[in-house]
């Protein structure tokens, strides 16, 4: 059981903030059950969910020192751009990367389509509108999360990531 202030991964809602545990009546049927009220950190709503929900995917937050490591990481990840005519196909397989709710998972999915995104500018040609869509909703889950481990600005995340990056580079692969 998590507590009040904890943070969060809620399914694809990303990181949320334990706002209260308290007793609720979310189905309306009188029958009362202990319930999270969570306040997603990028979004202005909230939701109740029961502690005990199997539905949705819930976990806390990657550490300081486990977002430094993926990020670490990157340069060591062998990204192949994935392609399929078959739209459903091509959903289904961004999708699986994403349902395992695990940051490197979510962080191979990236490399991925920032590879096919180069292959296909290379030839002068569009990056797909599902391509985009899913490179979109994987940037937000991991990028708000690798924002809230390290307790920097959202808006600052890739600059950090691509600074940390260099920083490796020029002391060499065996630095921490």
């Amino acid at each position: 059981m998590y507590n009040i202030n904890d943070l969060i991964v809620y399914g694809s809602t990303g990181v949320c903030r334990i706002k209260d545990i308290k007793n609720s009546d979310l189905m309306g049927s009188g029958e009362k059950q202990l319930c999270y009220v969570l306040e997603p950190i990028y979004h202005d709503y909230v939701i109740s969910t029961p502690v005990e929900n199997t539905k949705v995917f819930m976990r806390p937050i990657l550490t300081k020192d486990e977002a430094e490591q993926l990020i670490d990481s990157i340069p060591s990840i062998n990204a192949e751009a994935y392609h399929n005519s078959v739209l459903r196909q091509l959903e289904a397989h961004y999708k699986s990367f994403l349902d395992t709710h695990d940051c490197m998972e979510i962080l191979k999915l990236i490399l991925s389509l920032y590879e096919k995104k180069k292959e296909v500018e290379e030839q002068n040609r569009k990056f797909g509108q599902i391509d985009e869509r899913f490179l979109r909703q994987a940037e937000d889950l991991l990028f708000g999360e690798l924002s809230a481990s390290l307790d920097i600005p959202r808006d600052t995340i890739v600059e950090y990531v691509k600074s940390r990056l260099e920083d490796r580079e020029l002391l060499g692969d065996d630095a921490d």
